[in-house]
């Protein structure tokens, strides 16, 4: 083959791959600019975006639209994916989305965006597959999450509101990172470290115990053995409930008996339904109620 015609056919596979690279960013773009579905349905199907010439795969998945409607909060997008493609859109991308194949990406992703409406949608759907049982509690990619559940990242980041909607849909408040800390140690953690945001801090946990009848925790040796700086972080009452020196008040263990009544897969309509006073609910997204339990 002559020098000219490899130059041609290396401009060529150039031109192509420009070609494919702008097409896969015209696809972001659409997501990003809340694109009608069938537009973007449209778009996700044309064979053009994987510019590898050796990819079995030419188009984005089900999973991969996914994370990009989380990301952009296009909730109708979110909505159809998760209606008609259950499976496919709740399972793990390709390595360059996540590398990890243990995690729930999806999920730690609308914890992460503070996309509230689809993460309910999410668990909602997540309930209906019997492959998903443990899907709330899926460690993050141990690459750059540590192996936390969406429920630690929550508590990192202070989502008050997915940290019910979680624990509502079956979230274990036990569960533990590569490092042995639960989301209870997520938090203790950020209130020790700083009192920027007490507020937050204090709702978030708050919220966790609600959903937590058993006290397990990491930190409990480090509350133990600084019980001044402790209890004035905490207060006296809660602090001596965290280490077991004091019972609960009646009033949390009354919501922790009433909250494990309600099942997972009603939560929050079964929440929206218990005939107490709004004011005592620890109501999810937009009603959620600045309830103090101590």
């Amino acid at each position: 083959m002559s020098t000219s015609a490899t130059n041609n056919g290396r401009l060529h596979t150039d031109e192509k791959c420009k070609q494919r690279k702008y097409q896969s960013f015209l696809f972001y773009q659409a997501v990003r600019d809340l694109k009608p579905v069938w537009m973007l349905e449209d778009m996700r199907t044309m064979e053009t975006f994987y510019w590898e010439e050796d990819a079995s795969q030419r188009s984005y998945t089900p999973s991969e639209a996914l994370l990009y409607a989380i990301v952009h909060d296009h909730q109708a997008y979110a909505q159809y994916l998760l209606s008609h493609y259950t499976d496919e859109a709740l399972a793990m991308p390709g390595e360059r989305f996540c590398c990890c194949p243990s995690s729930a990406p999806h999920l730690a992703m609308a914890v992460r965006y503070d996309r509230r409406d689809i993460l309910g949608l999410i668990l909602q759907e997540a309930h209906r597959l019997p492959s998903l049982r443990s899907y709330m509690n899926r460690g993050g990619c141990f690459h750059m999450e540590d192996g936390k559940t969406p429920l630690h990242l929550a508590c990192e980041l202070l989502r008050s509101e997915s940290v019910i909607l979680l624990l509502g849909n079956g979230a274990s408040p036990q569960a533990e990172d590569q490092n042995g800390m639960t989301p209870l140690d997520v938090i203790l953690e950020q209130l020790w470290d700083s009192k920027v945001n007490i507020g937050p801090k204090k709702l978030c946990l708050d919220n966790l115990l609600m959903f937590m009848p058993e006290i397990r925790f990491k930190m409990k040796s480090a509350l133990e053995g600084d019980p001044v700086c402790w209890s004035k972080v905490l207060g006296e009452d809660k602090f001596k409930y965290l280490v077991g020196q004091k019972p609960a008040p009646l009033f949390l263990m009354a919501m922790q008996t009433i909250l494990r009544q309600l099942p997972p897969e009603q939560f929050p309509d079964s929440l929206d339904e218990l005939p107490i006073p709004s004011s005592l609910k620890p109501l999810p997204c937009k009603q959620l109620g600045q309830l103090k339990v101590f």
